[in-house]
């Protein structure tokens, strides 16, 4: 795919920095995209854009919409949308800082940041309970299939729609689960990470089965674990060419079809939500044709 911003295609790296913007003081959002496409790449810095920011361009981005508060037995999936998100991806923490700085004067005082967070790999790709996180993540020709727009046209044609959730796990609370009631609340051995056959209904893999649903809900995860002085957790990432596949297996999880919430929450809650759209990448830039620039 030679417009896809590469970064949403690849492995994620062993660092990253999700930049969360809100709307600042200037009225002119578009000069400071322009100014943005000069320093963002693609690959190791991914825009995103929010629909309160496509909007103020005086556009419209057809299946961008604003995340979907939800809610179900005991559990709350807040909004918390965003007028633009930028992922860093690297391996130096003291080079992400450095292109935050870049990143955030650029977009001053058009966009001001409002939210960043530190993530990083742990072992061969685990969750920070120790489980593997992305198993059945789909590979070459079909994550580009299930995570890039295509066959619409030229400045639509690359791009990615995605999901941005930050989980906060209760780690104590985990911990203090039966080794058994861990794997089933997963669905997955924790050693070997074969899938149990027999697991409850209310398992986090049966809850997601992505080819389960009528049509299939897959999606492309670039998950990567958080943790600060605040707590710890997961910063959810998925990509896919439209939200649909992923808000209908987020309506599975909070139990909306069958009212059997997914055992996640049992130690994990999300904090917030954001929808954005990808630009693709046009002779090595970010394309921005689609939303007038």
């Amino acid at each position: 795919m030679n417009h896809v911003q590469t970064g949403v295609l690849k492995p994620p790296t062993p660092l990253a920095r999700y930049l969360f913007f809100s709307h600042g003081t200037s009225s002119k959002p578009g000069d400071a995209l322009r100014a943005l496409c000069t320093v963002a790449d693609g690959e190791n810095t991914v825009v995103g854009l929010g629909s309160s920011l496509v909007l103020a361009l005086g556009r419209n981005i057809e299946g961008l919409r604003v995340f979907p508060g939800i809610t179900g037995a005991g559990i709350e999936v807040p909004s918390t949308s965003s007028a633009l998100w930028c992922w860093l991806r690297g391996d130096d923490r003291g080079e992400l800082m450095h292109r935050t700085r870049l990143v955030e004067q650029t977009l001053l005082p058009a966009l001001r940041l409002e939210k960043m967070i530190d993530a990083f790999q742990y072992g061969p790709g685990l969750d920070l309970t120790g489980f593997e996180d992305g198993t059945e993540n789909p590979q070459g020709n079909k994550a580009v299939e299930v995570a890039v727009v295509q066959g619409r046209g030229e400045g639509i044609d690359g791009s990615s729609f995605v999901a941005v959730q930050q989980w906060v796990h209760d780690l104590d609370r985990f911990e203090a689960m039966p080794a058994a009631e861990q794997d089933n609340a997963i669905g997955r051995h924790k050693k070997g990470n074969e899938e149990i056959k027999d697991a409850p209904a209310s398992a986090h893999v049966k809850r997601t089965a992505q080819e389960s649903f009528d049509p299939e809900a897959f999606i492309l995860r670039r998950s990567m674990p958080w943790a600060d002085e605040t707590g710890a957790g997961l910063v959810f990432v998925a990509f896919g060419r439209s939200l649909d596949a992923f808000e209908t297996i987020l309506r599975r999880m909070v139990g909306a079809e069958d009212e059997i919430t997914d055992a996640l929450f049992k130690f994990s809650r999300p904090v917030s939500g954001g929808y954005f759209w990808c630009p693709p990448v046009n002779n090595g830039k970010i394309d921005l044709r689609a939303v007038g620039l």
